[in-house]
This record gives structure tokens, C-alpha cells and sequence, in this order.
């Protein structure tokens, strides 16, 4: 089960047993003011409270363990999410650095005179048309020497695929550790309020 999977089932699942919990302890309150205002109703009522504690505590249990889970479940995810942005970071910042050099690189072959491509001379009058205007100018003052051409330093550039979104990489990542089996609420508070009837028959 992916992590995403696991996020998306076990959050529907933690809403049906928040709502059960609710449900139950609503129950519990009003089975306790209806006790409470009718003569010897805590002993009337003592059967159904029982059910009603059993319910609640094996239905509140699951929800503790579904709830550990999931927050497994994010505290991995948030952690592979980290790590795939700070990869991409990384890839941003080397890639940076070998354009700075690219620029620089282009900057001196102007200022020998060479014959750069007009990509290139572009690349660095975005970067900074200061170092472009005193390459150029340096070139003017060589321009009697011979002129070497040369070819694209960002030609490899136009084939880099795009990085991977990190909540999709996170997202679509295995869960590393056992999940809890998936049961419905209404089947936990039957086994609980069973054992019960069982141990009264």
C-alpha cells in the first residue's frame, strides 16, 4: 500500500470511528440523565451502560490505533516530501553553479575575441549586462588578433526532463511498517457488546 492509499483510506476510517465515538458518547449521556431522573435507574439501566461502556471503549481503542497510524503515515510522508525538495534544491543550486561557470566561460571567450553563439552572448546579457558590455569592450581593444569560434555551452540544456513533485514522490511511495486490519465500527462494537452478552447467558 502506497502512502498516499494509506493517507486516503485510513483518514475515511478515522472519521467513521471519530463520528462512532461521538455517536457513543452521546448515548452514554443521555443514558445516564435518563438514569439519573428515574428512581433506582442506575441498577434499571445498568445492562445497557454496560453495553453502552463496552462499545465505547472498543470502538475509542481502534480509533487510538488508527489514529497512531496515520500520524506513522504523515511523519513519513512529510519526511520523504523533505527529502525529495531538498534533492530538487540541490539540483537547482548545482545547476546554477555550472551555469555561473557556463556564463563566466562565455564572458572570457568574448573578451579573447572569440566568436561565441548569439544564444550564449544572450544567456549573459540576462545574467549581467555589465560583464557582457565589459567583455564586448575588452574584445574591441583584442579585435586585430585572430578570432577562434566557438560552439553552444547550453545545447545539453534543452533535453532536462522536469523534477518530480514531492508530494507525488511522497504520496506514491510503500508504506514501510504493517498497517492495522481495516474493520467497520458497527463490526467492533458488535465483537465488544457479544463478549458481553456471552458472559451473561
Amino acid at each position: 500500500m502506497t502512502i498516499g492509499e494509506a493517507r486516503q483510506v485510513y483518514s475515511v476510517k478515522l472519521k467513521e470511528f471519530h463520528q462512532q465515538k461521538l455517536s457513543l458518547a452521546r448515548q452514554k449521556k443521555a443514558l445516564e440523565q435518563k438514569a439519573n431522573a428515574t428512581p433506582d435507574g442506575s441498577s434499571k439501566f445498568a445492562k445497557e451502560a454496560a453495553s453502552l461502556d463496552l462499545s465505547y471503549n472498543a470502538v475509542s481503542e481502534k480509533y487510538n490505533e488508527y489514529h497512531n497510524f496515520m500520524e506513522q503515515v504523515t511523519d513519513m510522508h512529510t519526511l520523504l516530501f523533505n527529502a525529495e525538495a531538498t534533492k530538487q534544491q540541490g539540483e537547482a543550486m548545482e545547476e546554477a553553479a555550472v551555469d555561473l561557470a557556463k556564463i563566466m566561460e562565455v564572458a572570457r571567450r568574448i573578451a579573447d575575441g572569440g566568436i561565441v553563439p548569439a544564444k550564449d552572448e544572450k544567456k549573459l546579457m540576462e545574467y549581467n549586462m555589465e560583464l557582457y558590455m565589459s567583455s564586448k569592450n575588452i574584445a574591441m581593444m583584442k579585435e586585430l588578433e585572430k578570432r577562434e569560434k566557438y560552439k553552444s555551452l547550453w545545447e545539453d540544456d534543452e533535453e532536462k526532463p522536469d523534477n518530480p513533485d514531492p508530494d507525488e514522490t511522497a504520496n506514491s511511495a510503500e508504506v514501510s511498517f504493517d498497517a492495522p486490519e481495516l474493520v467497520d465500527a458497527s463490526d467492533v462494537i458488535a465483537s465488544a457488546t457479544a463478549g458481553e452478552m456471552e458472559s451473561q447467558v
